[in-house]
């Protein structure tokens, strides 16, 4: 159903997220402002006892300090009753007093049409659920006994019977009065093709119901007694009401569970997902007959953040495992992706639990593989890199790997992992170096120069406890950029307003940065004289870890409070340069990454050197505060004589 324009906006504006908040957490009333809607509270969404939660009732949206949860009225009513987009608007509309829109005749036909076939479906529940306890059942109690599933989980999941009959379901349906068309319709018959009466759609088979979400039957699955039966399961056809690629098993049963901070374990049948569910798994869902569907992963990343993906252990399950990581491959970003368990070889999560019990199952949980090591796994395991063909073979299919990611700090970080993970197998998979060597796992030694470096040289007393000694990568220069960011709003409280957006828009990378950087924005109405107070009430840890850093402390900016057009110059500069600096790496490494197979390992060598080089000078020209600025002239130089000298060519 579509909303007309305006109407979330109306509902937003009727709507007070302080009372939505309210019903859910006990406000700390020594730290909130009632008058002013500014209210804190323990977070609802993970365990704690400080009030790191905070509502602004007149912006209308919450943020927790403490996990990053975020959001408005209808986020937090999705995420604390774990319900849909438009079941959240009608929550809220009811509650304020606001009528939903009406909807279009053919829609109010049509879901018309949908509510009878599902009462069609639940009449079939009932028949089979009756059928199940029959004579005509016997053969399938003895089956669900052997597989060890009790009367309760039987009742719990209704487990039903499809008696061998062509046509015992339907008469049970037309004794209700329920005619032909809508038993074609729910999926539960078939069309004669020589004219006769439709025919049972199952036969012969224990049954499953699928449900959606809401609870409604829409599907069954349906499990053949006959082992001679040309398909082991088969589920019902694709209906007004059953979309398989858009469909779970234990879907309503699983969002519940994942809404009370269960983990989502994604299985390959229905037993297994019975078998978790019985073991005190509540959060398992099973795609229906199918390998799983991008429609599905989006599904599974509404309910988890990272769902696991268990699958049997043998070879077709680790196939399945392979092609569920290759199409979530473009999919994933920042906080969504999938983590692999790999069950033990001949083994589904239904054998494993009967034979070793609930703590082996959640020990090859708690193993789940990234899915980074999966994709290494495939492309490593069982081969032989002793020759520079086979080595640049790897390179160009984890190359090609990587192409598939399109966010792009997660493709940076899929560059890196493999990157170290192939320095590693190539240095374990190669001869020991010797003083002057070609075979030490690094770059060769130039003519001149020995083998091996010398002992590394150790900082200065004066500096040994600075951040740029004690740092590791590349990532200290915009550390160090941040803070400066950072301090010189602080000093100068009414620039936050001024660069609001800009400030906004850059991506930290120190959590306590970013967290300072939210408490501006959010009191970036306050008057300039209340900022630097709440922010020490607020984040005083924080702050003074901050102001107290060297490179901060003394700044001119910092120093000089009463000269605010330098600190605007500078605040400005420094935005452009972490801006400046994030795009050229990232342009150097995608140029690394695509010179690959085309160049010589040297040129891929003096490339990296040189923005080593780079970081190398910026680094010490902040450690000795002597320039906020770069010597441009000096870098231009270096880039025009590696242009000029055509490094990318093999010489």
């Amino acid at each position: 159903m579509s909303l007309p324009p305006g109407f979330l906006d109306e509902l937003r504006n009727r709507v007070s997220i302080a009372q939505v908040v309210g019903r859910k957490v006990m406000w700390d009333m020594r730290k909130s402002n009632m008058g002013k809607g500014d209210m804190w509270a323990p977070c609802p969404f993970h365990h704690e006892k400080s009030a790191s939660f905070h509502v602004d009732d007149k912006k209308g949206y919450y943020y927790c300090f403490g996990c990053h949860a975020k959001g408005d009225a209808l986020s937090f009513v999705r995420e604390t009753e774990n319900v849909g987009f438009m079941e959240a608007v009608e929550i809220l509309a009811r509650e304020a007093g606001l009528k939903m829109p009406e909807r279009d005749p053919r829609a109010v036909e049509k879901a018309d049409r949908r509510s009878e076939v599902a009462a069609v479906m639940e009449e079939a529940v009932k028949f089979y659920r009756l059928q199940l306890s029959t004579q005509a059942g016997a053969e399938a109690r003895d089956y669900l006994a052997r597989r060890r599933l009790s009367a309760q989980a039987q009742g719990r999941f209704e487990i039903g019977f499809a008696p061998g009959g062509w046509q015992n379901l339907r008469d049970a349906l037309h004794a209700k009065g329920i005619a032909d068309d809508l038993i074609l319709e729910a999926g539960l018959a078939k069309a004669s093709q020589n004219g006769k009466a439709p025919y049972d759609a199952f036969r012969n088979r224990i049954m499953f119901p699928i449900r959606d979400p809401r609870g409604r039957c829409i599907a069954f699955g349906g499990r053949a007694m006959d082992p001679n039966d040309n398909a082991k399961y088969l589920n019902s056809p694709e209906t007004i009401l059953f979309d398989k690629g858009r469909s779970l098993y234990n879907h309503g049963p699983a969002r519940e569970a994942c809404g009370k901070g269960g983990q989502l374990i994604v299985a390959e049948g229905y037993m297994d997902v019975i078998a978790l569910a019985e073991a005190g798994f509540n959060g398992a869902v099973a795609p229906l007959g199918t390998a799983v569907t991008e429609t599905q992963l989006q599904l599974l990343w509404r309910l988890h953040d990272e769902p696991i993906i268990a699958l049997d252990g043998d070879q077709a399950g680790q196939r399945a495992a392979l092609r569920v990581v290759d199409l979530a491959l473009p999919l994933i970003e920042a906080g969504k992706a999938l983590r692999i368990a790999m069950m033990p070889a001949g083994l589904d999560p239904d054998d494993l639990i009967k034979a070793q019990g609930r703590e082996a199952m959640q020990k090859v949980l708690d193993g789940a593989q990234p899915m980074v090591n999966l994709i290494w796994s495939r492309e490593t395991e069982g081969r032989v890199f002793d020759s520079p063909e086979r080595r640049a073979a790897l390179e160009k299919r984890l190359h090609e790997a990587i192409s598939r990611i399109k966010d792009p700090s997660i493709k940076a970080h899929y560059g890196e992992e493999f990157k170290a993970l192939r320095q590693e197998l190539f240095r374990a998979g190669r001869p020991v170096a010797r003083p002057g060597g070609r075979f030490g796992g690094g770059r060769p030694a130039r003519s001149g120069q020995a083998g091996w470096k010398g002992a590394p040289v150790q900082p200065l007393p004066s500096t040994r406890s600075t951040l740029l000694a004690t740092a590791t990568g590349e990532n200290v220069t915009e550390h160090l950029r941040e803070a400066m960011v950072l301090g010189i709003c602080v000093a100068h409280p009414a620039l936050v307003a001024e660069f609001e957006s800009q400030l906004d828009r850059v991506p930290l990378v120190d959590p306590a940065h970013d967290r300072l950087r939210h408490l501006m924005l959010m009191h970036v109405d306050a008057p300039p004289e209340e900022l630097r107070a709440r922010l020490e009430a607020e984040a005083s840890f924080d702050l003074e870890k901050l102001m107290a850093l060297p490179h901060v402390r003394t700044a001119p900016p910092v120093r000089k409070a009463d000269d605010p057009e330098l600190a605007r110059m500078c605040l400005a500069e420094e935005l452009a340069k972490l801006s400046a600096d994030r795009a050229i790496r990232a342009e150097v490494e995608e140029a690394m990454e695509d010179l690959e197979g085309l160049a010589d390992e040297g040129v891929t060598w003096r490339l990296n050197q040189a923005t080593t080089a780079r970081h190398r000078a910026e680094r010490s020209k902040l450690d000795d505060n002597s320039d906020m600025g770069e010597d441009r002239s000096a870098l231009s130089a270096q880039l025009q004589a590696m242009i000029d000298k055509e490094i990318w060519r093999k010489k």
